[in-house]
């Protein structure tokens, strides 16, 4: 740490419900940061002891920090909790299943000084060697995929942005909601005035679901997260959440028709033929939890959905175990 920088540029918020083991891929990939002793990093468990902390692993940060919190259902309120704790302006979420590139942090710290709200990276796929694979990062991230220009955006890869720490607190206790289903938030922050941004120099590799029936599961449980939060935030009336149901069905063409021009843009239209029945299996699901969301409400679906973004060494093929512990 240089004696000279007297708070972190950018604080480091990882969520930790099962363990030290389930981060610490995560953790090595910070650790390789360009600017790694202006990185605080802040671990949330539901107590030290569960957590187990191999200190060894923490000690070249400029700070680290183990936040307890009991049993973890849920990954928003944990990261409310990690945000009021964080000391740094600039707070960036981590995941057990994503990897930073070294040059990550630096691009993010060097982005924010540009006077954006929220930043976010550039994805790549960690575990290409499935069309599941395939299908879940293009859904879910196709507006983001290297090669992707540095560009004011509209949306960014959700879980994996790096905020304003004092822009989030100005949503007081509404903020829960908002990193519930993440787009709602951005969405607020652009409505507000606040420009987000793209950095094409910080890259993510992003290891995604490749089992078949927890790729249906998340598909479908992230839909109706989606629905429900839309539905919520924007106070839809009872008329308006019948018409989106009955327009429901159109939803995956639309998406279709979308993904496939992300997918011309960024150069990969081998993929189409391989990909495209689990892809539109996929769209439909989610549309159907969408659908579900508008008519049922939220129900246990934030628990559910949270299943499978906490722990993704669950939801992948026994060949992509090595690449979430090696």
């Amino acid at each position: 740490m240089a004696e000279t920088q007297q708070a972190p540029s950018m604080t480091v918020l990882l969520v930790a419900p099962d363990g030290f083991e389930m981060v610490r891929k995560t953790i090595r990939h910070l650790r390789a940061q360009t600017v790694r002793d202006r990185l605080e990093v802040v671990l949330v468990a539901p107590s030290a002891r569960a957590l187990d902390l191999d200190e060894s692993a923490v000690r070249d940060f400029f700070r680290y920090a183990v936040l307890e919190v009991g049993e973890i259902k849920r990954p928003a309120p944990a990261k409310i909790v990690a945000i009021r704790h964080a000391s740094a302006p600039i707070v960036a979420f981590a995941e057990d299943h994503c990897y930073p590139d070294p040059d990550w942090a630096a691009a993010l710290i060097a982005a924010h000084e540009q006077g954006f709200a929220a930043v976010g990276p550039v994805m790549k796929n960690a575990n290409p060697g499935t069309m599941v694979s395939w299908v879940g990062l293009l859904v879910h991230y196709a507006c983001c995929l290297e090669p992707s220009p540095a560009r004011v955006a509209e949306n960014l890869p959700w879980h994996n942005i790096s905020y304003k720490r004092q822009i989030l607190l100005e949503y007081g206790d509404e903020l829960s909601s908002l990193f519930a289903a993440e787009g709602m938030l951005l969405d607020d922050l652009r409505a507000k005035g606040h420009r987000i941004y793209l950095e094409a120099a910080a890259k993510m590799n992003h290891v995604n679901i490749s089992r078949w029936t927890s790729f249906i599961g998340h598909d479908y449980w992230g839909g109706r997260l989606f629905g429900v939060m839309r539905a919520q935030k924007k106070k839809w009336p009872i008329w308006r959440r019948l018409a989106y149901i009955v327009g429901a069905p159109l939803i995956p063409l639309v998406r279709l028709r979308r993904t496939l021009r992300l997918i011309h843009r960024i150069g990969r239209r081998d993929l189409i033929p391989r990909i495209l029945p689990a892809l539109m299996s996929g769209l439909v699901v989610h549309a159907f939890g969408e659908l579900s969301g508008y008519a049922l409400g939220l129900g246990c679906t934030e628990e559910r959905y949270a299943y499978y973004e906490m722990t993704r060494i669950r939801h992948v093929t026994a060949e992509d175990r090595h690449i979430l512990t090696d």
